[in-house]
């Protein structure tokens, strides 16, 4: 099997493989119960074999089980071989999801990724979704800190609008934005892409298949566990998949 190649994401020197590997699904709380830990080991081992060097995570993820996962996957070596990225700004309580972008939010939950990785650096490390209530410019001023202390090398933003990205920006350079993008969800696409392409910001798309739907097609709706959150988003409900169809034919 011919490997992967290899790609700049964005205009400050990182390198990653053409082709990255979402670690979300492997742990439990998203899209169904998780798998086994040996088996995703043996699955992460087998995509860096084959050149898939651009491992994604975050600290939600499980919560913090995604993340010791990966800890695990790096050992015998594998760290060096790999571009590893992972978010923080999400949290889960009592219920809710909350949002947080302060420093010393930022400076906790980037220290505490850096134990569950078993790293002393993380390549890429984003904000997982933006805190309105914190200026942008003040949870940039923390993690600008934390490349210069060499917690991170790169910082990235995921969700961000066009205009957040733009301030962002101006006070350490953005290396990636990670949005959805795929042929269903195009609306990044009128102000978000550009500005990223203006700046120099690389793209990451997540669910470029459609979470599933273009891969497997519309019958895979209907063997979702109840506790895989797509069972509640509205373009997989019954009366949209029809649409969805003809978007998979026409496309």
């Amino acid at each position: 099997m011919e490997k992967v190649g290899r790609m700049k994401l964005g205009s400050q020197g990182l390198e990653v493989s053409a082709q990255g590997l979402g670690c979300m699904s492997m742990s439990n709380g998203y899209y169904g119960p998780g798998k086994p830990e040996p088996d995703m080991i043996k699955l992460i081992h087998h995509a860096i074999h084959h050149g898939i060097t651009f491992l994604d995570t975050s600290d939600v993820y499980g919560p913090y089980a995604n993340e010791i996962l990966l800890g695990k996957a790096m050992k015998g070596g594998m760290r060096e071989r790999v571009e590893l990225c992972t978010k923080f700004g999400v949290s889960l309580g009592s219920g809710n999801i909350d949002v947080h972008g302060d420093p010393t939010y930022v400076r906790a939950a980037c220290e505490a990724s850096l134990r569950r990785l078993d790293t002393n650096c993380i390549d890429l490390y984003y904000q997982h979704r933006i805190d309105t209530s914190v200026p942008i410019e003040i949870t940039m001023g923390e993690l600008k800190k934390l490349v210069e202390e060499g917690k991170i090398k790169y910082v990235g933003l995921s969700e961000a609008s066009a205009s957040t990205i733009r301030r962002a920006h101006a006070v350490h350079p953005i290396t990636a934005v990670q949005l959805e993008w795929s042929l269903w969800t195009r609306d990044a696409e009128e102000e978000i892409i550009p500005t990223c392409r203006e700046l120099g910001i690389g793209i990451v798309a997540y669910s470029p298949l459609g979470r599933g739907f273009f891969s497997s097609g519309a019958k895979m709706a209907e063997n979702l566990t109840e506790n895989d959150i797509r069972k509640n988003l509205p373009r997989f409900q019954p009366e949209n998949l029809k649409h969805n169809k003809n978007i998979v034919r026409t496309s």
